[in-house]
């Protein structure tokens, strides 16, 4: 896919004023139509170096279409609210391999479920012009009461009295994830698409699948 050419921050502050400029461009908003194509992201670390993998996959039929990865060295120090600086350039340069572009992106992080509103999934929306979905493991910020047991059971996910998320049942009797619209998706389309990637696992399969190529590019 193409993807613009990023001049990327070596410092907090920089990065800090990237955020609050790009958090004015977030737009949460239906999809406008269904995804043919939707592509997982994710990146690993090993000292110096990040390691980064997209899996695209045809939607709803959940085939792998194609992969990309890319290495690059880290420039940017580990600050929590701040990871896409760290991880981003390597991620952005793997997506740029794939032949098809995306319609929408799943991250492995924040959308708008962020101190700041902007996570890395509305970052990266914002950068690529795509629609993106934060699907994280762990909760960042936000007030939540526990979903019900069964797959598809989901409960809001609240931040200074306002909506940012959903925690997510995505398997039955499983651990729930936290779902953020990022970009140019809302919630409900969030929480559809992301049930819809998920197969027999917990993690939707075009994440899973962008972990696994990571790591094993990592080693």
């Amino acid at each position: 896919m193409r993807a613009p050419d990023i001049i990327w921050p070596k410092t907090i502050d920089h990065a800090r004023q990237m955020q609050e400029h790009d958090r004015r461009l977030v737009l949460i908003e239906p999809l406008h139509r269904p995804p043919e194509y939707v592509a997982g992201v994710d990146a690993a670390f090993s000292e110096d170096r990040v390691f980064a993998a997209a899996c695209l996959y045809c939607y709803p039929q959940l085939m792998l279409v194609e992969h990309a990865a890319a290495e690059k060295r880290l420039v940017f120090p580990y600050v929590p609210g701040y990871l896409l600086f760290r991880e981003g350039p390597a991620i952005i340069a793997a997506l740029k391999k794939l032949k098809k572009k995306p319609d929408v992106i799943l991250i492995d992080g924040q959308g708008i479920a962020h101190p700041r509103g902007i996570g890395s999934a509305s970052h990266f929306g914002v950068l690529l012009d795509v629609p993106t979905i934060g699907c994280a493991k762990t909760r960042l910020i936000g007030e939540y009461r526990e979903p019900g047991e069964l797959k598809g059971n989901w409960t809001e996910l609240q931040f200074n009295g306002r909506i940012v998320g959903a925690v997510l049942r995505t398997r039955d009797r499983v651990r729930p994830l936290f779902l953020s619209p990022g970009h140019r998706i809302d919630l409900q389309g969030a929480i559809t698409i992301a049930l819809g990637c998920v197969g027999r696992y917990r993690i939707p399969e075009p994440l899973r699948g962008a972990d696994m190529l990571s790591k094993k590019n990592r080693w």
